[in-house]
């Protein structure tokens, strides 16, 4: 497999995990998850949405792999949700190494603002 397709592969991969982030109940979900696993009957109520638009956000962050479900073994009808820790850890790490400030460098600049910035100080003039 070339880089560059490694490349393609892995922003893909961002992209489908940030839309599924980009929605406020979901990140409010995410949070809820985040403090600990919970029951969609919990979710629920904590959240106050609609169960059929509840299903829809957990169906996104699931098929986005950032969290996981199970059935109750008792009672099939509950289903139990939970983050995928090592999931969020990796994009934890990938997004703190991509948004690192310290990997931005000055470089000159392009288009007509840096022509006129090379004939300044070439012919000495400001």
């Amino acid at each position: 497999m070339s880089g560059q397709t490694e490349v393609d592969e892995t922003l893909e991969s961002v992209s489908v995990v940030l839309k599924a982030m980009a929605d406020p109940n979901r990140l409010r979900i995410l949070a809820l998850l985040l403090q600990a696993d919970s029951c969609n009957g919990e979710l629920n109520e904590r959240l106050g949405l609609p169960p059929n638009l509840l299903s829809h956000h957990l169906r996104i962050l699931r098929q986005a792999g950032l969290i996981k479900s199970r059935r109750d073994r008792i009672d099939g009808r509950w289903i139990y949700y939970s983050v995928d820790r090592a999931v969020v850890g990796r994009w934890q790490g990938w997004l703190s190494n991509f948004l690192d400030s310290t990997r931005t460098q000055q470089r000159c600049l392009c288009g007509p603002e840096a022509s006129s910035i090379a004939r300044a100080d070439f012919t000495g003039a400001s």
